[in-house]
């Protein structure tokens, strides 16, 4: 349910656009993710610092595109927003020594220090990539390509990702405490 509604904004952007245009479908962007927030404060649902992010990033520059008429500016919103939190994940050990990826993830994972830092350091190099790739799909094909490598390309990526982030945090991840066994793999009888 958290990934639907942290696409929500993008889905309807993606809707508007086929419905309407780039212009359209940015409005429709900007009222989504503010729309996005004041659900989550209205529900006295926690509001994570990538929703104030997202917002602060898609009004300034869904803001200019629609000043400007420019579609240049929603054009680049993806690329900040990746370059942000690279930069976040970079950041956050300097600032405060603490791992963000542990911070987000490890209620539910047990993993060594060493293997928090390769994590963020691959999802760092993850959204420096995702960012780059952005912009070159929006430079190198057509408006209506970039919208749906927006959408599907973009999910695709981070799915597969995921995926294989999950095959090799398999590796490294510590046993959960169970019951000492005997040589035959059976736990000792009470």
């Amino acid at each position: 349910m958290k990934l639907l509604f942290d696409l929500f904004p993008i889905v309807l952007f993606f809707a508007a656009y086929k419905l309407g245009d780039i212009y359209w479908a940015t409005g429709i962007a900007i009222l989504a993710t503010i729309g996005q927030i004041a659900w989550l404060r209205l529900r006295s649902k926690k509001i994570e610092t990538t929703h104030w992010l997202s917002l602060g990033v898609i009004v300034v520059f869904g803001g200019m595109t629609l000043l400007f008429r420019d579609e240049t500016f929603i054009k680049w919103k993806p690329t900040v927003l990746y370059a942000a939190f690279a930069l976040a994940l970079l950041l956050t050990p300097v600032l405060t020594g603490k791992q963000p990826m542990k911070a987000l993830m490890g209620s539910q994972l047990t993993l060594p220090d060493a293997v928090w830092r390769q994590l963020s350091w691959l999802w760092m190099g993850f959204f420096l990539c995702m960012g780059v790739l952005n912009l070159v799909v929006a430079y190198s094909f057509s408006l209506d390509f970039w919208v749906n490598f927006k959408l599907f390309g973009s999910l695709g990526l981070t799915v597969l990702f995921v995926i294989l982030q999950g095959l090799w945090l398999s590796r490294h991840m510590k046993e959960v405490d169970r019951p000492s066994q005997d040589k035959d793999g059976h736990a000792p009888h009470a």
